[in-house]
């Protein structure tokens, strides 16, 4: 029996975004979405459709001058008590609530719609709907088909379908997470002059943490806000020995000016004197809102570009030389939350602007 879930492409888009976010897909669990994203393009008579693990590629090929990529991920983080979704409201003031529906099935609902019923836009179109974005990076999706089939993902610009409130987002930060070390010496806690307490030492880390001033660089027009924090306290050894060794883990958000190289350099001069280790990075992407394409995009969507902050795999597109932007309809500061929603307003808005750009 086959038990691949359906989708109907004709739905309204809000509907089509409830009927994603009821398809339970965490990450490392988007098979069954994936299954009913392929079949669901494999009817489109106009689209040739390929596949790698649970990563699905929808492409027209019309020969047109000009070939863009639409993406957007399909798994979501972990469910809260939030799945399956409900639509709340009416037509013109409804919101779809649940697992996924604002990051981002909201987007990939309007990248859904629009790959099946846009048969002859004036742009050649890449959809790309992958796996393993909320994970780590070695697991991404589109890292993976980068890496195995570059020449699915060649483009002259892509719309990565992420939460921006319906707008045009440039660029995104990197971002960096490293370790900080204190380290000190054990003894008995009965006796504790004669040891050196490491987390005692972590103070000054977390002093230095306080009294920093992020930057709040312009790039390419665009004010990108940095931070750099303390995500994580670890140390202790028993409840009566003094600890010889603490860790703070530090996350650096940091504007696409500064590349990874650069940024673990500044974090060297923060914590002058301290042992560090990098255990997670990613490149920013700088906006690329000067290119011909971005501002063919940005004129027929409208609106003021405004940065992104955080880090999206539009970085992944910049890295292979293609300008990107994230656009996409709900509040990226609901996404990953308990009580995620997206207005169905806002997901509407986009499809009807993109559909504008598609057909020129």
């Amino acid at each position: 029996m086959d038990l691949t879930p359906r989708l109907d492409l004709a739905l309204p888009a809000g509907q089509l975004t409830l009927a994603l976010v009821d398809v339970f897909s965490e990450s490392g669990h988007e098979k069954p979405l994936a299954d009913a994203v392929e079949a669901a393009l494999r009817g489109c008579g106009h689209l040739a459709v390929a596949r790698d693990g649970d990563t699905v590629v929808a492409r027209t090929e019309l020969g047109r001058a000009e070939r863009v990529v639409i993406a957007g991920h399909l798994d979501t983080v972990p469910a809260a008590g939030n799945h399956p979704g409900r639509i709340e409201g009416g037509s013109a003031d409804g919101l779809v609530h649940g697992l996924g529906s604002c990051d981002m099935k909201g987007g990939v609902a309007v990248a859904l719609r629009l790959a099946a019923h846009v048969a002859e836009p004036v742009r050649d179109v890449t959809y790309v709907f992958y796996d393993n974005e909320e994970v780590e990076e070695v697991r991404n999706g589109l890292k993976r088909v980068a890496e195995r089939h570059p020449d699915w993902l060649a483009a002259d610009f892509a719309v990565l379908m992420e939460p921006s409130n319906a707008g045009v987002e440039g660029g995104c930060q990197g971002t960096l997470r490293v370790e900080v070390r204190t380290a000190g010496r054990r003894a008995h806690s009965a006796r504790s002059w004669l040891g050196d307490n490491a987390i005692h030492g972590a103070a000054d880390v977390l002093d230095r943490l306080r009294a920093y001033a992020p930057r709040r660089p312009v790039v390419e027009g665009l004010e990108y806000r940095e931070g750099l924090n303390a995500v994580w306290i670890a140390g202790g050894v028993a409840g009566n020995v003094i600890p010889d060794e603490c860790v703070v883990t530090v996350n650096y958000r940091f504007a696409p000016d500064r590349s990874v190289a650069e940024a673990e350099a500044h974090l060297a001069e923060v914590f002058d004197g301290y042992d560090l280790r990098t255990v997670d990075s990613g490149e920013g992407a700088r906006p690329g809102l000067d290119r011909p394409a971005a501002q063919a995009f940005v004129a027929a969507v409208g609106g003021q570009p405004l940065p992104k902050y955080g880090w999206t795999d539009v970085a992944r597109f910049s890295a292979l030389g293609i300008p990107a932007v994230n656009f996409g309809p709900g509040d990226p500061a609901l996404a990953h939350t308990r009580e995620e929603h997206v207005p169905i307003n806002q997901i509407e808005s986009c499809e009807r602007r993109m559909l504008a750009w598609l057909l020129g």
